[in-house]
């Protein structure tokens, strides 16, 4: 139709109602159609015009993150040679596969180490994962799963070591440790990072260099040039003129 196609062009202009598209990064966060990245947090919604954040939400702190690994990949390996090792016994039980069955022929101290043998990978696995504004529930179940899985492979590892058998208690010992560690530390953790990284002083931005002022001299007021005054002339009255008188006849 005439009134959708552009003067001078073939192409169909677009519907009044359609919104233009919005350009949205890796973070979700939209950008601008020149293709710049907002800088500050009053960027606002293409769409909507609602403010969003320029910063996602899960921050990786790439410090913590490499203390976090270090430290998982320590804690492991004195895991796995304290469920490894050999031990002389003359004879062992059978392998256990009811919940809470073996703890009346434990030892309080028996209790005690599968109980903490895995208790720091509650707060290693958070530390190795870096995200500080992480919620706590989704942190809490993925720490929770991740340590159920390595403490079932190590009790199945542990199945093969001369004096070990399989038992079901150490690996819910284990995972009970993990969750009573990272719900009694890991949240409180976050919460002094993120204090003490929003209250951490902005260094001030350079100011630009100052201009020496020079004085300016400002001298007595010149009066200004009398005008002549031009007599103006009144304007001529218009003359009457009397009609020709007809020849009296």
């Amino acid at each position: 139709m005439p009134g959708n196609v552009h003067a001078g062009r073939g192409t169909a202009a677009p519907p009044a109602h359609v919104l233009p598209p919005v350009q949205r990064d890796g973070t979700g966060a939209p950008r601008p159609a020149d293709g710049s990245l907002g800088t500050g947090p009053g960027t606002r919604d293409e769409r909507s015009g609602a403010p969003t954040e320029t910063e996602p939400a899960t921050v990786v702190h790439r410090p913590l993150r490499r203390v976090g690994l270090a430290g998982l990949a320590l804690h492991l390996t004195l895991a796995l040679w304290l469920v490894l090792r050999p031990l002389p016994v003359a004879w062992v039980y059978d392998a256990n596969l009811t919940p809470l069955a073996s703890l009346r022929s434990s030892t309080t101290w028996q209790v005690v180490g599968e109980f903490l043998l895995l208790a720091p990978l509650g707060v290693l696995l958070p530390l190795a994962g870096g995200r500080i504004r992480a919620r706590w529930l989704p942190s809490f179940l993925r720490t929770t799963g991740v340590s159920a899985l390595l403490a079932t492979g190590l009790e199945f590892l542990s199945s093969w070591a001369p004096g070990h058998v399989l038992n079901v208690d150490h690996i819910l010992l284990a995972v009970i440790g993990v969750m009573a560690a990272h719900l009694a530390l890991v949240p409180g953790l976050r919460h002094l990072l993120l204090t003490a990284r929003l209250g951490r002083p902005t260094p001030p931005a350079p100011s630009a260099p100052s201009v020496p002022q020079v004085p300016v001299l400002v001298g007595p007021p010149v009066p200004a040039a009398a005008t002549p005054a031009v007599p103006v002339a009144p304007p001529a009255r218009p003359r009457a003129y009397a009609g020709p008188t007809p020849p009296a006849g």
